[in-house]
């Protein structure tokens, strides 16, 4: 097969990214490879250290990490069973303790990092945690790898701020091969469409709580992550694409013969990687190429916008600076190719059956529209991810997978795609820069000029809708919602009553400095609004009765009131935020350290920034 050449988009946009992180991306690597080891990590330990490290263990294991010969494989799992995506992980140690030993290496449960189901607590106070939650894996992952007994290490771990901790947290340890480990999804329920249209019932008290609860119960019924595609999924789909899963291993199902193979195999692989000194470290996988081959499979399928911070936070963990100028130069040139939940009506199973990865990356490698010269955990090069898993007579093997999709409502290909650009759009203007999911939005509802009326927390607008005040043309604006206010919680419980405002015929929009759910759709939202009002954003200065436009086609958020005026305007004090209970005292530090959303929101320093030729000569 002939070499494809690479989009040039692709190429000036990694380009430049190299260009403007070279000097802490530099650093990086230097750091890394000054940690890197040739014998196991635990050989140079005092006998009493050592002792400590292996106290617990009998048998086999007790004498191999003894014995300094066999290499360690740490497990960090984020195992609870009151996550259905989670639960899963219980099995998984043993299995990867028993497969390791026998490919000749010692595996150890080397710590464990929490998991918050943005499911149970959307629209609840313990929300105001989830966004630092992020943080605090990342730093778990840390205290379970800083033992240094370790010599490779498996993560566990699938839902929205998990998987990004997790990668934040091995990446300050990207000295060692790193695999993350799926768990997959459960079977498809209550469509996903059928859930949101008694959402939609019961704001408008049509239909019981009863009714309501059989409907979720339904849908979210099984072991396994929920089907529709937002974070959690994304999550996924976005590091299998980056080289970080085996192939073909994201979307196998928990709890069948195949699932367990490829976790086994896992195991065999970092116990293999451990041994061989030219295998590559995760700092060394994840590097511009990968960053951006992330960020295309994204755009690709109308991913999560929650990425557009939790992508740029784990690039900055790798010395490397993404912005989303890149995200919306990418999103230019990349066709959105998946409908899936709630981009359409499809679940992840039904993508899966299409075709799921393996022909997106198929689709994307043969157009230029991913980079095949990376590294992975699986090998050199992208090529191999065209592959699907099998089990041939109790064997895992590897085959190529479908060139092309087996359901074009589902999954499509370039030269015919859902739309001929991605699925997220960055808006621009005088309220600063927003991002915007528009694949989930008709296109006659992305654009909507409309006035505002402005709440500063979810409880004020239900209160507005339930008294019929929105029963109009309206751009709902929900501020103080950003990570210095209160830690940036979801707002999807605001959607079910949007969408009942739109199916009315009104022209409904969303602009917060808060976020969406991965899940939400339909509404033209503009979310993450930067900078924050808490932090003195324009936003703050919005007042009922303006005119504001949302414009995801032509990209442009704007607050139709003259520069003068605006400037002119005292800012509105935020309603004194209540800062204790559910835990949210403990994160006062987070609060006021965090970063702004578009560079990642995180609490940890981003790279110093370097301006790129390009921006020089802008």
């Amino acid at each position: 097969m002939s070499q494809v050449s690479l989009h040039p988009v692709i190429r000036r946009v990694t380009e430049r990214i190299a260009e403007r992180s070279a000097d802490s991306r530099r650093e990086y690597l230097e750091r890394i490879r000054a940690a890197k080891r040739t014998e196991p990590a635990r050989a140079d330990m005092a006998c009493s250290n050592l002792a400590h490290g292996f106290a617990a263990i009998n048998g086999t294991d007790r004498e191999s990490v003894k014995g300094l010969v066999r290499p360690g494989v740490a497990i960090v799992s984020a195992y609870n069973d009151m996550l259905s995506a989670h639960k899963p992980y219980a099995e998984f140690p043993q299995w990867i303790k028993e497969a390791a030993r026998g490919a000749g290496g010692v595996a150890q449960f080397a710590g464990g990092v929490p998991a918050m189901c943005d499911g149970i607590t959307q629209g609840r106070t313990g929300m105001e945690l989830s966004m630092f939650s992020r943080e605090v894996i990342a730093m778990a992952t840390g205290v379970a790898l800083s033992h240094e007994m370790f010599d490779s290490a498996l993560l566990l771990g699938i839902c929205d701020k998990i998987v990004p901790g997790l990668l934040m947290g091995g990446l300050s340890f990207g000295h060692l091969p790193i695999t993350l480990v799926p768990a997959g999804p459960m079977p498809s329920g209550l469509p996903n469409s059928e859930k949101s249209r008694i959402r939609q019932l019961f704001a408008e008290g049509k239909a019981t709580r009863e009714e309501l609860l059989e409907a979720e119960a339904a849908s979210y019924h099984s072991p396994g992550t929920c089907t529709f595609y937002g974070t959690a999924n994304s999550n996924q789909l976005v590091v299998e694409t980056m080289g970080l899963h085996l192939p073909g291993a994201t979307f196998v199902h928990p709890g069948t013969p195949l699932r367990k193979a490829l976790t086994e195999e896992a195991a065999r692989q970092a116990v293999r990687a451990a041994k061989d000194e030219n295998a590559p470290s995760i700092g060394e996988i994840v590097d511009e190429r990968a960053v951006v081959n992330g960020v295309v499979a994204l755009l690709a399928t109308g991913g999560s916008t929650n990425h557009t911070m939790h992508l740029p936070a784990v690039a900055a963990a790798a010395g490397i600076e993404l912005t989303w100028d890149d995200f919306a130069e990418l999103s230019a040139v990349v066709p959105l190719l998946g409908s899936v939940y709630p981009n359409g009506s499809a679940d992840i199973n039904h993508f899966t059956a299409a075709g799921g990865v393996q022909t997106l990356i198929s689709e994307l490698l043969d157009a230029g529209l991913l980079h095949p010269d990376v590294r992975t955990v699986a090998g050199e090069g992208l090529e191999r991810y065209r592959q699907q898993p099998f089990l041939e007579d109790g064997e895992l093997v590897w085959r190529e997978g479908p060139r092309e999709s087996l359901d074009t409502d589902v999954l499509r290909s370039v030269s015919a795609p859902f739309d001929k650009e991605g699925g997220l759009r960055v808006l621009d203007g005088n309220l600063g820069r927003s991002v915007l999911k528009v694949s989930a939005v008709k296109p006659e509802h992305r654009s909507v000029t409309a006035q505002a009326r402005v709440f500063d927390t979810q409880e004020e607008f239900k209160a507005a809708f339930q008294a019929d005040e929105l029963n109009k043309d309206v751009v709902v604006v929900v501020r103080n919602q950003g990570p210095q206010a209160n830690g940036m919680p979801e707002l999807h419980g605001l959607s079910p009553s949007l969408g009942v405002l739109q199916d009315r015929g009104h022209q409904v929009a969303l602009v917060t400095d808060g976020r969406m759910s991965g899940a939400s759709g339909k509404i033209p939202s503009a979310i993450q609004v930067t900078p924050e009002a808490s932090a003195g954003g324009p936003l703050a200065k919005v007042r009922d009765g303006d005119v504001l436009r949302v414009d995801g086609e032509q990209g442009t958020l704007e607050v139709l009131v003259p520069d003068d005026e605006l400037g002119s305007r005292d800012p509105a004090a935020p309603a004194a935020a209540q800062q204790f209970g559910t835990g949210r005292e403990l994160f006062a530090s987070f609060r006021q350290a965090v970063g702004r959303a578009d560079r990642g929101a995180s609490v940890f320093p981003a790279p110093e920034r370097q301006a790129s030729s390009e921006e020089v000569s802008a």
